[in-house]
């Protein structure tokens, strides 16, 4: 389970890549970002046009007595996304928007503990995490299937 990215491109340089239309949020490049962190994601504004904001990883549902929460609603599986009480509200809403990182890790254990592992993309570009708003975003790593038994995957990008 990945909980750790890298977002290091400058938010111009995405606000490029992803054809964002609002200012430019101001915010730092990390190189070990984790839950709680707060990451510039892609999503539809009001309009319908793509916007980059900042949003805190990690949902925290409606119905949450804690905040603290969040920490641990970061993974959402494909296959119970739908159905899972934390997610399903912004599945079934169709809150969607994309999270550009440099790269995430992975972890394999070993003997010796836990090896982690950057995956990042061949070509260099940010990869295209897709997210639900306000929830955990789904992360890339088509081939990550030998250290982790749910392999991420990454949104298509075309060149």
């Amino acid at each position: 389970m990945c909980g750790r990215v890298v977002q290091k491109t400058p938010l111009n340089e995405i606000r490029v890549l992803f054809e964002t239309v609002n200012p430019v949020p101001n915010a730092a490049p990390t190189f070990n970002g984790a839950p709680t962190d707060t990451l510039p994601v892609v999503r539809l504004d009001h309009d319908g046009r793509r916007s980059l904001d900042l949003f805190r990883w990690g949902l925290v549902p409606w119905w949450a007595k804690d905040i603290k929460i969040g920490t641990r609603c970061i993974n959402a599986m494909a296959e119970t996304v739908a159905t899972k009480p934390a997610f399903r509200d912004a599945f079934a809403r169709r809150q969607r928007c994309i999270v550009p990182v440099d790269a995430f890790y992975e972890w394999k254990k070993t003997p010796a503990g836990k090896q982690p592992y950057s995956i990042v993309g061949a070509d260099g570009l940010p990869l295209a995490v897709g997210t639900l708003e306000g929830s955990e975003y789904r992360r890339h790593g088509s081939d990550v299937h030998h250290h982790h038994h749910r392999a991420q995957r990454a949104l298509w990008r075309s060149p």
